[in-house]
This record gives structure tokens, C-alpha cells and sequence, in this order.
């Protein structure tokens, strides 16, 4: 529902304050200057109580007041009207010291504070010079301090109203300090009540009596402040008010930390939902709490006729306690429902991530598995290959090769299924290097390559899934391609340099240099197989401490290099592009 649009005179009261506020000085004076024996002062106070409810800086002047609050309004304008008396005033000006004085911590701009300031001062000059004399019975106000308050006084509510301060509309009320409010109210009402009882008691003058009540009030307050801070072992009043202070906020801080710790020990958000909650009855107030999300629901504790309904993202709660809530204990509250909203959310979070990580960790072993399933698919094809063009004079060596190659098949198979029953745990075996590189000779025995033997590697171990993987995307790759120079030549080195090198070259056309910058990133595009293979092989490679790179990339001499990283295993491959 739109609210209705604002009068000319809440307008200028919300953006233009200090107009209200001297207007509303201004009223009182006119209603208590002159006496408040005839009716015309009363009408004048009706002015000032509708003055002051558009200055108030308690809530906002532009909003609509309910039913109860226009009762209570019209029920103090009743009492002010009907019960007009000096001690009425008195209470009442007190009150305004209070509420102006406590809006001042709170002010921000040089300009308000000045106004504030000046505005508390007027209230204590027409309390103490002119309200608080009238209360004796026998006291004869002077003429030339009635003059003083009737006619100089009035200037200080138009000099607050000539002030220039930036007119602008706040988007917050300027909030009150209650501890402040209270402190200021109760000096000047300790100010008042003291001077009246020293000038009743003493029958002296009243300047004497409220120079003698204000340098008791002043004892007190030095008094006091010696004693606000620790010495001569004693902790002091200070420390005594701090450390009340805090064990209001007990439960709360235990409480907190007990969330803290159960963030740490449960790992399922819904049974760390269920555990806070039911923790949270055993705050004072807290006698019952229901919550509701997307994924279940739960009740604790007992249901109450005080339910506070709250809510942060998907949770849902409804919090009973023994009494109603004050503002207070709705905020902690909130806070309260706030902090379980957040730490719920980051446990779904964190629930999606290991739920991530484990179908990462089942995808990069597919997907390396795949690769490993395609190389044996292309043993097998090569064996049948072998098979199908043995004559009768060559079936001894196609048994021999079949009985050599089959196990080695078999036991990779085996190896590639062990991997898929458990992605996290698949570990790569180390094997001796030369064991290693008799079974690729036997391997690609029927493939023209020219396979060579750099030195000795006897006493070298090496990790064999990772180097038949690579060794087999490399072969494969290369003779996918074509030559410009005429027959395809293919050539595999195996050395025992930096853990085992091993180089496979060819003498095909080069990679492009789009491919090439991607090669070990990330899959790319190919119709001849580049991409997907070479980069599954570089990522199984840094993470056995190897490194696989492009060693050279020109025309009719593409090698690619598997070795040990120079850093620490894991490291990133780094590619040469020639």
C-alpha cells in the first residue's frame, strides 16, 4: 500500500529540524512565560505537543501513527491540558533535557550538536530560572529576571532557528540514547528536587540553595570518578558496570561458541541444524524452537502464547519464549537466527563441494581410464591385425607374441578396473624401467617404429601406468598424422635421465599454435585426437611428479618429452612451442 503523500509541515519538520525544534521552544515559552492561570497558555502548549511529535527523533514524523499510539498521543495532550501545574512542567522540561541530551553522542554534523546544544540550554535556563521559583509558595520572582526570561531567553529558539544546516531528508531518525537519556534526566531532576529541598529546608535564598545543591551534585560526580577506575586494589566501579554488563550476554557467548565447535565437528547440514537449535533452549528466555527448511523440519522444547517468527534465507524459524520479547532480546534473536542461517548455508556448501569433488574425482579417473581402455582396444586391434596376416610358416611367432602381449593386456585391464572400483585410492605402481621398456618393444612389435635405448637403466623405477599412457597417446597420435615429406617415421627414446626421459618424435606436419597453447590445459577440438589424451597424460604426470612438454613443434620434427618436473611434484607442465 502507498502511504499518503506529506503536509507542508512534515515536510519542513523532516527535512528542516531545527525549525520544528525552535518552533516548538518558542510555544513553550509562550505557554509557561507569562503564567498558566489563563487559557490561552494551554492553547499554546497544545501547539508545543504538536510541534514536538513532528521534531521527535524517536520515529519517523512522516509515518502513520496506529490507533494506539493517536490514543496515547490525545491521553497526554489530555494531561498536560488538565492537569497544568508548575511540577507538571518541571517533569516535562526535565524529560526534554533528557531526550535532547541523549540524542547528542548520536549527532554527527558540527551544526546539530550547536543546535542540540543550545536547545538543552534553554530548557535548563527556563527550568532553573523560572519553573523551579514558582514552586515556592513564598518566592517573589524579580522584574528584572522576569523580564530577562520573557523577552532575551526567545532568542535562543530563533537563533537555533537561523542556523543554516542542509536541508535534506535523513534516511534514519536521529536515534535517542537511552543510558544517556536517563543519566541527563535524572541529573537535572536530582538539580531540581536538591535545590527545592535545600531552599524548603533552609529557608535561605534560592540562588544559594542551587549553588549549594549544584557543588553537591559536582562532590558526587568527582567522587564518583575516582572511583569509576581501579587503584589501591580496588576494581572499581567501571570494571564492577563492564563486567555486569557482559554476563547479560552469557548465554548468548556460550551459546556461540558451542555453534563454533559443532561447525567443526558435524559434516551433515541437517544434523548440524538440529544439534544448534536444540542448544538454543538453553538460554533463560528460550523455552521452545521450530524451524523448517526445503529438506526437513523439527520442533524442540515446548510451545509458548510469546512465538517470534524469524527468518534467514532458506531456514525458517519460530522461537518461543517465557515472556515477550523486548527490543533487546529480539535482537540478539535475530542475530541468533542469523548466525545459524549462515553457518546451515556453508554446510550445504560445503556439502556440494565434497559431493563435487568426489564426481570430479570419478570424472579425471573416467576419463584417464577411457584413454587407457582405447590404448588396450588398439593392442588388441594390432594383435588381430598380426593375426590376420600370418601365414601357416608364421603361426609359432603370432603364438608367441599372443602368449607375451595377452597378460600384459589382461593385467592392465585389471589394473584399469581396480581404478574404477575406487577413484581416490587409484595409485600408480612403480616398475623396473627396463622391464618396462621390453614390454613396449613387445607391445608395438608389429608397428614400424624406431624404438632406442639411450644408456643403461638398470636399477631405474619408474611409474608404468604413467609412461604406457603417454607412450601409447604419443604413438597413437603419431600415426594419426600425415607427412609432407613422404613416408611417416615414428621414433621412441627411453633414457634414465631425470628419472626416465622418454621422447617420442615424428616427422609429421606441427601442431598448430592454437592447439599447441591449449595442448596441456584443457581439451580441444581435434578430428586427428590431439587434446583430450595429452592432456589427461599431463595431469596424471604432475601429479607423479613428471612433466609432459612439447619439446619441438617445426615441420617434419614434432617431439614431445616426458620427464621429472624440476620442481616439486605436482608442478604445472610447461609447454615449448617452437
Amino acid at each position: 500500500m502507498t502511504p499518503p503523500p506529506m503536509s507542508a509541515p512534515e515536510r519542513i519538520a523532516i527535512t528542516n529540524p531545527q525549525l520544528s525544534l525552535g518552533l516548538m521552544l518558542l510555544a513553550l515559552h509562550a505557554s509557561i512565560a507569562w503564567g498558566i492561570d489563563d487559557w490561552w497558555p494551554r492553547a499554546f502548549l497544545l501547539a508545543h505537543l504538536g510541534l514536538f511529535l513532528l521534531w521527535q527523533p524517536v520515529w519517523r514524523g512522516e509515518s502513520e501513527i496506529e490507533p494506539g499510539q493517536a490514543f496515547s498521543v490525545v491521553a497526554v495532550a489530555c494531561l498536560l491540558v488538565g492537569w497544568y501545574n508548575w511540577w507538571l512542567m518541571a517533569v516535562w522540561l526535565a524529560v526534554l533535557v533528557g531526550i535532547i541530551g541523549g540524542s547528542v553522542p548520536r549527532i554527527g554534523d558540527r551544526r546539530q550538536r550547536i543546535i542540540s546544544v543550545l536547545a538543552a540550554l534553554y530548557l535548563l535556563s527556563m527550568l532553573l530560572m523560572w519553573v523551579v521559583p514558582q514552586l515556592f509558595t513564598d518566592q517573589v520572582v524579580e522584574p528584572a529576571l522576569a523580564s530577562l526570561v520573557r523577552y532575551a531567553l526567545p532568542l535562543v529558539p530563533i537563533a537555533i532557528m537561523l542556523i543554516r544546516v542542509p536541508a535534506r531528508v535523513p534516511e534514519n531518525p536521529v536515534g535517542v540514547d537511552l543510558f544517556y537519556s536517563l543519566l541527563f534526566f535524572l541529573l537535572v531532576v536530582a538539580l531540581v528536587l536538591g535545590s527545592f529541598v535545600v531552599r524548603d529546608v533552609s529557608h535561605g535564598n534560592y540562588v544559594i540553595a542551587l549553588a549549594q545543591t549544584l557543588f553537591g551534585i559536582a562532590v558526587v560526580l568527582v567522587g564518583l570518578s575516582w572511583l569509576w577506575y581501579p587503584h589501591s586494589g580496588f576494581a572499581g566501579v567501571g570494571y564492577l558496570l563492564s563486567s555486569y554488563l557482559m554476563s547479560l550476554g552469557l548465554p548468548f557467548e556460550r551459546w556461540v561458541q558451542t555453534l563454533a565447535q559443532l561447525a567443526q565437528q558435524e559434516t551433515q547440514p541437517q544434523r548440524f541444524l538440529a544439534l544448534a537449535l536444540q542448544h538454543m533452549l538453553d538460554m533463560p528466555w528460550v523455552r521452545g524452537v521450530e524451524w523448517r527448511t526445503p529438506h526437513g523440519e523439527g520442533e524442540f522444547g515446548n510451545r509458548t502464547a510469546h512465538a517470534t517468527p524469524l527468518e534467514s534465507g532458506e531456514l525458517k524459524l519460530v522461537i518461543h519464549t517465557r515472556w515477550t520479547v523486548s527490543p533487546a532480546v529480539l535482537l540478539h534473536l535475530k542475530l541468533l537466527a542469523q548466525m545459524v542461517g549462515h553457518f546451515y548455508e556453508a554446510k550445504q556448501r560445503e556439502q556440494v563441494q565434497r559431493q563435487n569433488a568426489y564426481t570430479h574425482a570419478i570424472y579425471e579417473t573416467g576419463a584417464r581410464l577411457t584413454h587407457d581402455v582405447k590404448n588396450l582396444l588398439q593392442s588388441l586391434n594390432a594383435l588381430c591385425s598380426a593375426a590376420a596376416n600370418t601365414t601357416p610358416a608364421q603361426a609359432q611367432a603370432l603364438q608367441a607374441l599372443m602368449q607375451r602381449q595377452l597378460p600384459q593386456i589382461t593385467q592392465r585391464l585389471n589394473t584399469t578396473l581396480d581404478k574404477l572400483r575406487a577413484p581416490r585410492d587409484a595409485e600408480l605402481n612403480e616398475a623396473d624401467a627396463r622391464t618396462w621398456w621390453d614390454a613396449l618393444l613387445q607391445r608395438y612389435s608389429v608397428r614400424s617404429i624406431a624404438f632406442e635405448l639411450a644408456d643403461d637403466v638398470s636399477g631405474l623405477t619408474l611409474p608404468a601406468e604413467l609412461f604406457d599412457s603417454v607412450a601409447d597417446n604419443l604413438i597413437e597420435n603419431a600415426f594419426n598424422k600425415s607427412s609432407e615429406t613422404g613416408a611417416l617415421e615414428v621414433r621412441v627414446r627411453f633414457s634414465s635421465a631425470a628419472r626416465g626421459t622418454l621422447t617420442v618424435c615424428d616427422n609429421g606436419a606441427a601442431i598448430s599454435r592454437s592447439v599447441a597453447q591449449q595442448l596441456f590445459e584443457a581439451p580441444v577440438a581435434s578430428q586427428t585426437g590431439y587434446g583430450v589424451g595429452l592432456y589427461q597424460s599431463s595431469r596424471l604426470a604432475a601429479q607423479s611428479g613428471y612433466r609432459l612438454e612439447l619439446a619441438s613443434n617445426a615441420p617434419g620434427a614434432v617431439c614431445f618429452t616426458l620427464c621429472a618436473a624440476a620442481g616439486r611434484a605436482g608442478a604445472v607442465p610447461r609447454r615449448h612451442v617452437a
